[in-house]
């Protein structure tokens, strides 16, 4: 290729300046109609491109969006989580149809600036955070100081940063409640609460199984399935008093519950009636298919690129809260 290259290079064939040349190719009207027809001629002839990323840099503009996971509670959980996945699947495409590239950055929080160091680093316009893990004093200073940042997860009454995510105390109490309907009265609850959208299902689940006087218990569990299957299966084995429901955390502990009850030759729903949370598709496809908390994680994901695109334009943004759906399977 022996054409120009450079601004400069397809200013020297115009005889214009770089600037001229700049402007022309922006469709400005700084520029004679003459002018610009010429130049955009020339450079069509030369098959000239303009430099995408040195024209971002002097606009300020990368017209990428970080997507970054922080692994603060749960540090083995890798990308390839079906939840991440499927997020991740979402905001990619909804990233693409607004001309925005999707950065990804998995995290463990090893200090308390890891998110300002991100925020500073000047590779993205905007910054979307998935799941709040245990690092919600993190993301409420960095939101103070970096407006285009938007958070999955939780809304808490006076957090700073702006979140998306579904009310996760209503999606707890919906899972309660549809065991209980079920005729469930010894109820386990699979989860870490360390995290907050977790820690919210657990009061959830916790407030309308103990209203109505069914006993309740909570075990700390991993949402890795290697882990998880071994802290289900201690508690099963090690149960006098085998519960007759079990509430999950995710799905994705749900269906390792469903495992591990199969290989204590415990059947699901006969013997004990088994709901996840979060709504992936791997759901469908379980023996037998999963009953589950559903969050709109589609309606999430727009809710996400939409809110950080206006916030990088400098608009003030809130909170959205979705409304969870129980959807009922054969696990229950």
């Amino acid at each position: 290729m022996t054409g120009p290259k450079t601004l400069k290079e397809l200013a020297e064939i115009a005889g214009v300046t770089s600037g001229t040349v700049s402007r022309a190719l922006s469709g400005s009207n700084l520029v004679t109609p003459a002018t610009r027809d010429m130049i955009v001629a020339l450079a069509r002839k030369h098959g000239f491109t303009p430099n995408a990323t040195a024209r971002n840099l002097r606009m300020r503009k990368t017209n990428t969006i970080g997507v970054v996971i922080p692994l603060g509670h749960e540090v083995r959980q890798n990308i390839s989580d079906p939840f991440f996945i499927t997020m991740l699947g979402l905001l990619a495409d909804k990233l693409t149809n607004r001309g925005y590239s999707l950065l990804l950055s998995r995290v463990v929080p090893t200090d308390e600036d890891w998110l300002l160091k991100l925020a500073r680093s000047g590779q993205s316009d905007g910054i979307i955070v998935i799941g709040q893990s245990d690092q919600s004093v993190v993301l409420d200073r960095v939101a103070e100081l970096y407006r285009p940042l938007v958070v999955w997860g939780s809304h808490i009454a006076g957090q700073a940063h702006c979140s998306v995510g579904s009310d996760n105390f209503r999606g707890g109490a919906l899972a309660g409640q549809h065991l209980l309907e079920r005729g469930c009265r010894n109820i386990v609850f699979f989860g870490d609460a360390r995290a907050i959208e977790i820690g919210q299902r657990l009061e959830g689940c916790r407030s309308v199984v103990e209203r109505a006087g069914a006993q309740f218990s909570v075990v700390p569990t991993h949402l890795v399935a290697d882990a998880a299957q071994g802290e289900i299966g201690k508690y099963f084995r090690t149960r006098t008093n085998r519960p007759d429901g079990v509430v999950a955390a995710s799905d994705v502990i749900a269906v390792t519950a469903m495992r591990v009850l199969a290989e204590q030759g415990l059947a699901v729903p006969g013997d004990v009636k088994v709901i996840g949370y979060d709504g992936l598709p791997l759901g469908e496809h379980t023996m037998p298919p999963l009953t589950t908390i559903a969050q709109d994680l589609e309606q999430g994901a727009e809710n996400l690129v939409t809110s950080v695109i206006q916030r990088i334009a400098g608009e003030e943004i809130h909170s959205v809260i979705l409304q969870p759906r129980l959807l009922v399977r054969e696990s229950t």
